[in-house]
């Protein structure tokens, strides 16, 4: 036998001998909001002071998956093993109120039932660099329960007839099939591609579903991406006394958002504004927002709230949320009106340096890109051990952090004017086909993950922060490579003194 079935061999071991359904939640440290777009919230928490705690940062959906509501079974055979699993419609909770209803991205990767997860961007999920991974929105487009008349969708496929229950079970395997089998390598220390494994044969145990997924993999078709359900285009700004930092730019599918200042903003004197210095407090798609700081006081910071009642983007991924959130990255087949939000924030001083830090995992280089951006007047002093670099005034750079594949990491950035957060979260980027042999729910088996830390009817489709600049190069280079030596990956911005 070779290395890689014995390696699927023993992760079905492993999921025939697990019962049971172990629960997990996300920790938020309620801080400044500085998670980039591509994944704001989903997948790590950000938390921190500067004159007082902000909300935790969030973007869209976030939601609790509540378990398997409809659903049949297949047969996952990898490395001449084969086993059961649960394959149907997940339902997800969301947060202030609405219901989503999601398929699975790995037929391979434990369920954790009342994990928490949080809408985001495929290029941050095991969907970045999948060549099918438009033909899977096709699918959720085409199929139950978006499309619920089951005698005609049966009609279409050649099967005798189709339930709920055996529609939703043809729909994950087609699902399955696309996302195992178009799923990029896996990378390993340094971002080095490693062989992909043997790709599992996955099918349905019902002649009916059988039936329909060959179909849905036959007929796919790519479809781009939908677009957000609510976020803003940055996550966390920066200026000096009597600035009006920004924009900040509304991205959203309802048709109204309502915006208001943080709980500490009116206290500090911070208004929420457009580009005429006028108070805003409702916004649409493409509203520009804009932080009236105030003149004179201490350096401080602030933050902004969007919220809006819509049904989020059939097609958008939903990966695990905080360091102990998730398990498989899910993909929305429906969604209830719900409640969904977008937070931002602004980082003021009247003199020095003044930074604005952004967080984004990048599952194309298996990593996590910092990015610090300085809009002060003064150059922005980095150090770690010896090395030394330095950010000037009006510049930026990114700090690419290698991060391994389901492990925890933490990343604290800190600096003047008591600036402080924490990046935390788990890279899910890759199917257990290309990187962990099979480990998924037997109808459905759910498994914790330790929380350690870490280095390294048809409806039509709907029609970064990862920038290198200029004043941290050298630095960046050294910080990746003395990160990956600690096994914590810690960037620190520190006050210039003197």
């Amino acid at each position: 036998m070779t290395s890689a079935r014995a390696r699927a061999a023993r992760r079905l071991a492993v999921v025939a001998a697990a019962t049971g359904l172990c629960a997990t939640g996300m920790a938020g440290n309620g801080g400044p909001a500085a998670a980039a777009p591509a994944r704001a919230a989903a997948g790590y928490t950000v938390g921190g002071s500067l004159t007082g705690g902000m909300p935790e940062q969030r973007s869209g959906a976030m939601a609790t998956l509540n378990g398997l509501e409809t659903s049949g079974q297949a047969v996952v055979t990898a490395g001449g093993e084969k086993q059961k699993v649960g394959a149907g419609l997940f339902e997800m909770s969301v947060d202030g109120g609405g219901t989503l209803q999601t398929y699975g991205l790995d037929a391979l990767n434990p369920i954790q039932e009342q994990s928490r997860y949080a809408e985001g961007e495929w290029k941050s999920s095991s969907l970045a660099g999948n060549r099918n991974a438009g033909r899977i929105r096709w699918i959720v487009e085409h199929s139950y329960p978006r499309r619920n008349d089951l005698q005609a969708l049966a009609k279409a496929a050649g099967a005798k007839g189709l339930t709920p229950q055996t529609a939703a079970a043809g729909t994950q395997v087609a699902i399955w099939r696309f996302a195992e089998n178009g799923a990029r390598g896996v990378r390993g220390g340094g971002g080095r591609r490693e062989a992909p494994q043997e790709r599992p044969v996955i099918t349905a145990t019902d002649p009916s579903a059988q039936k329909l997924a060959a179909y849905l993999v036959r007929k796919a078709r790519s479809m781009a991406e939908p677009g957000p359900s609510l976020t803003f285009d940055k996550a966390e700004v920066s200026g000096r006394n009597g600035e009006r930092p920004g924009p900040v730019t509304v991205r959203t599918n309802a048709a109204t958002v309502s915006v208001a200042p943080g709980p500490h903003a009116a206290a500090q004197g911070v208004r929420i504004v457009d580009e005429e210095g006028r108070r805003v407090r409702t916004a649409r798609n493409g509203t520009k927002l804009y932080f009236q700081l105030p003149r004179g006081g201490e350096p401080g910071n602030a933050s902004l709230t969007a919220q809006a009642a819509t049904k989020v983007p059939v097609g958008r991924v939903l990966t695990g949320a905080g360091e102990r959130g998730g398990g498989q990255a899910q993909i929305l087949a429906g969604s209830s009106q719900s409640t969904v939000s977008a937070t931002s924030a602004v980082n003021w001083a009247k003199r020095g340096p003044v930074p604005a830090t952004v967080a984004a995992e990048n599952c194309s280089a298996s990593s996590v890109d910092i990015t610090v951006a300085n809009s002060g007047d003064a150059a922005f002093p980095l150090r770690l051990g010896k090395q030394r670099e330095e950010i000037a005034e009006g510049k930026h750079g990114t700090v690419t952090v290698p991060v391994a594949e389901g492990q925890p990491y933490r990343i604290p950035v800190r600096g003047p004017h008591g600036y402080e957060k924490t990046f935390s979260g788990v890279l899910d980027c890759t199917t257990s086909a290309a990187a962990r042999g099979i480990t998924q729910q037997s109808a459905p088996t759910t498994v914790e993950r330790p929380a350690t830390v870490g280095g390294g009817g048809a409806v039509s489709d709907t029609g970064d922060l990862a920038d290198t600049g200029s004043g941290g190069t050298r630095l960046f280079g050294a910080l990746a490579i003395g990160l990956l030596a600690v096994g914590v990956t810690t960037l620190r911005i520190l006050r210039r003194r003197g």
